[in-house]
């Protein structure tokens, strides 16, 4: 018996033991710029085709980025199109990005802080292949 009863014991251990192996730990948080990405409201991202090709483009503090997917839902972020240099510290005051046919547009404009009013740099921008930016007005 006291066979037995040492391979019901050990049987008994393996069981509990398999039971405890630590669970995959977390997914690593997503990057700030993933976060920004998959929150977009509709008025500062485009996703799908434009000029014949895919693209994704995020607009994120008076920048457009063009995004590229990642493993894991991270992305990575080239600048496509940023105002003007400005000498003094500046907050984004408005921003959007809208395609109309074969146009696409970005209002960019940023305030002087202390300034008010806007903007001291900035302005309205279109492109025909999103990659490429004139700018049309202020």
């Amino acid at each position: 018996m006291k066979g037995a009863h040492r391979i019901a014991c050990g049987l008994a251990l393996t069981v509990a033991l398999a039971g405890c192996e630590k669970p995959a730990p977390p997914p690593p948080p997503l990057s700030k710029e993933a976060q920004i990405t998959r929150d977009a409201p509709p008025e500062l991202m485009f996703r799908g085709t434009f000029a014949g090709r895919p693209i994704h483009l995020v607009v994120n503090d008076c920048e457009v980025y063009s995004v590229r997917s990642l493993e894991g839902g991270e992305v990575e972020w080239t600048s496509v199109l940023k105002p003007d240099f400005y000498p003094f510290f500046s907050v984004c005051q408005r921003e959007s990005l809208q395609v109309e046919g074969s146009v696409m547009t970005a209002r960019l404009g940023r305030m002087a802080v202390g300034a008010g009013g806007c903007c001291a740099t900035g302005g309205t921008y279109r492109s025909t292949d999103g990659i490429a930016w004139k700018r049309t007005g202020y």
